[in-house]
């Protein structure tokens, strides 16, 4: 189960209300720097523009790779950990708009972690430390340190102990 807050809206669906939860101005720096970013090929500077002014915890020696979008809205709710790798063109999301609420949670991403292209991770997961998660995964429940997983939706393909006798 993904752990986020439920914030009920009426009336119109709940991204009509957007700019009663997050302010706009938050919004549009965010989505500059997050541009910026995503086309930035030196790392440490993109390491450094999520901790500066997106106040996103990244640890050191994290590579995040181009076009990597992060959430615009509430990207001070992500946490990765220290050596991991994020694949091309990820997702990742801290917040849903639905019809009739709005959902918030954090993503807690370990360290040694290896993200595969094209994966969306949703709000509220915690994936632990030295997992790895295929390439086109959609991420909606906690991924289990050490695990391998993929798919959509996301299943375990080999666990922590499956995983060490491999090697």
């Amino acid at each position: 189960m993904r752990r986020t807050t439920r914030y009920p809206v009426e009336g119109a669906n709940s991204l009509w209300h957007v700019y009663k939860t997050v302010p706009f101005w938050k919004v549009v720096k965010n989505f500059l720097v997050i541009q910026i970013a995503r086309y930035t090929p030196f790392l440490s500077l993109k390491n450094w523009l999520y901790r500066t002014f997106l106040r996103v915890k990244v640890g050191e020696q994290t590579s995040v790779a181009l076009m990597v979008m992060l959430d615009v809205m509430f990207p001070e709710k992500i946490q990765v950990g220290r050596n991991t790798v994020i694949g091309y063109n990820t997702t990742i999301l801290a917040h849903e708009y639905l019809i009739k609420e709005y959902r918030l949670g954090e993503v807690i991403i370990g360290d040694e972690v290896m993200i595969g292209a094209n994966t969306t991770i949703l709000p509220g997961v915690t994936i632990g430390d030295r997992a790895i998660v295929s390439a086109g995964t959609l991420v909606h429940k906690d991924v289990p340190a050490g695990a391998f997983v993929g798919g959509n939706p996301m299943r375990i393909i080999y666990t922590k102990e499956e995983m060490e006798k491999r090697e």
